[in-house]
């Protein structure tokens, strides 16, 4: 049910309405209310689900043994199929528990040494930052899955996608600004 629950809200947003989950259960709303209590205790849990799957990849990436590009590749590759940015329309929407605060505290800890430990080594771009990576991960999460077609254009547009941060000739910088980590957080708490 989770895993539903996680794909319609990736598909419609955290606005989707509790029926569409149910609907695509094939259960009953009272299911999921019996469940979760309420649609925003349902999207924490989601949350915390999310970014407990992403610091796992992350710890899975630090402690690999091969080469520092498979095991940031293959971070992102993780992410992205178990869907752990799907839920970014939640920001803003719901209240943030102190459980979701550590982990994502941990989350970017982890997050920050794969990418300093990449361009220590020279193989990520100078002035891609450990969000850059995080808004990847949570645009890709959203993109709709489901048909062949749909499968392939999203595994080739991240494939391409990965290949930017890669080191490669440094004539042209990133565009604009570094995004910032208060920028990102605060979307979380600002339900004004």
């Amino acid at each position: 049910m989770l895993e539903v629950a996680r794909t319609v809200f990736a598909e419609q947003g955290a606005g989707a309405p509790m029926s569409a989950l149910a609907d695509r259960a094939g259960v009953g709303i009272a299911t999921f209310y019996r469940r979760y209590g309420s649609k925003e205790e349902l999207l924490q849990r989601l949350c915390l689900l999310s970014m407990e799957e992403s610091i796992a990849s992350a710890r899975e990436a630090l402690v690999s043994e091969g080469d520092v590009w498979s095991a940031v590749r293959g971070f992102v590759q993780r992410c992205v199929a178990a869907r752990v940015g799907s839920l970014g329309s939640a920001a803003g929407t719901i209240a943030v528990t102190d459980e979701m605060t550590a982990a994502s505290e941990l989350g970017r800890e982890l997050l920050d040494q794969l990418v300093r430990r990449a361009q220590a080594e020279g193989i990520v771009r100078p002035d891609v930052t450990a969000l850059d990576v995080s808004y990847l991960i949570e645009h890709f999460s959203r993109i709709p899955r489901g048909t062949a077609e749909q499968d392939n254009v999203s595994r080739r547009l991240l494939a391409l996608a990965l290949d930017g941060l890669r080191t490669c000739d440094q004539s042209s910088a990133l565009p604009g600004t570094p995004p910032s980590w208060e920028s990102y957080s605060g979307r979380w708490y600002d339900s004004s």
